[in-house]
């Protein structure tokens, strides 16, 4: 069975771009725009979802936020 978890996405202003996070895994990402921003930490969530073990994801997962 799987479960459901509810991610926060926070894109801010860096620079001349924007940085994107994912609070809840550490994990963040860059792009030129918001909208490049938002994909881009979209596709390091699918990367990471991919590639890590079971045990790496509940040890990054913060639920707290």
């Amino acid at each position: 069975m799987k479960s459901t978890q509810q991610l926060t996405a926070i894109i801010e202003p860096e620079g001349d771009g924007y940085l994107s996070l994912y609070p809840e895994l550490d994990l963040a990402s860059q792009g030129d725009n918001i909208e490049e921003a938002r994909q881009n930490l979209i596709e390091a969530l699918e990367l990471f979802f991919e590639t890590a073990e079971p045990s790496e994801v509940k040890n990054r997962l913060h639920t707290n936020y």
